[in-house]
């Protein structure tokens, strides 16, 4: 378990550190952007693109470490008013479920990006970025996330078992 949980901490933080970058890079992008057609009225042409493309890596990338940091929306306010023991069993189900949706959407976005390298698929823009390159980042991202997740219904589970304080 204690392994588990270690890999699944360290590969958030990873992917929390990863998304920063990809942040500033984005923030780099527009700036630039702004820069190019407020001085000599040219583009990049790629700054949408790749700012979406950003910003979908970075909803992916960082899920795991929002987990982690209890960031996600929790519905503390009716889990409250329960009995400690039932409070500590609603989370472990919802969070066992959530797990389970996990490993179905990842299983889904492998055959997406399967499926995008088979067909060759290109974005429909001047930039013919493969598609398989971002959606690649959303797999890595959504792995990792599914690992936090069975980390965490782990340390739920236990933490019934030993009525330590909920994760």
């Amino acid at each position: 378990m204690n392994k588990l949980v270690k890999l699944s901490d360290y590969l958030s933080d990873v992917m929390a550190n990863i998304s920063a970058v990809i942040l500033g890079l984005m923030t780099l992008l527009i700036l630039l952007e702004i820069f190019l057609w407020n001085i000599f009225k040219k583009t990049t042409l790629i700054a949408d693109e790749y700012s979406a493309y950003g910003l979908a890596a970075i909803i992916f990338m960082g899920a795991g470490y929002c987990l982690k940091e209890k960031g996600h929306i929790r519905i503390t306010l009716i889990l409250g008013f329960l009995p400690e023991k039932m409070e500590r069993i609603i989370t472990f189900i919802a969070t066992l479920i959530t797990t389970v949706f996990m490993g179905y959407l990842w299983w889904y976005l492998f055959k997406m990006v399967k499926s995008t390298l088979r067909y060759e698929s290109t974005s429909g823009t001047l930039t013919n970025t493969p598609i398989w390159i971002p959606q690649a980042v959303m797999l890595i991202g959504a792995a990792c996330f599914f690992i936090q997740l069975a980390a965490t219904s782990v340390k739920t589970w236990a933490a019934i078992k030993t009525k330590e304080e909920i994760v």
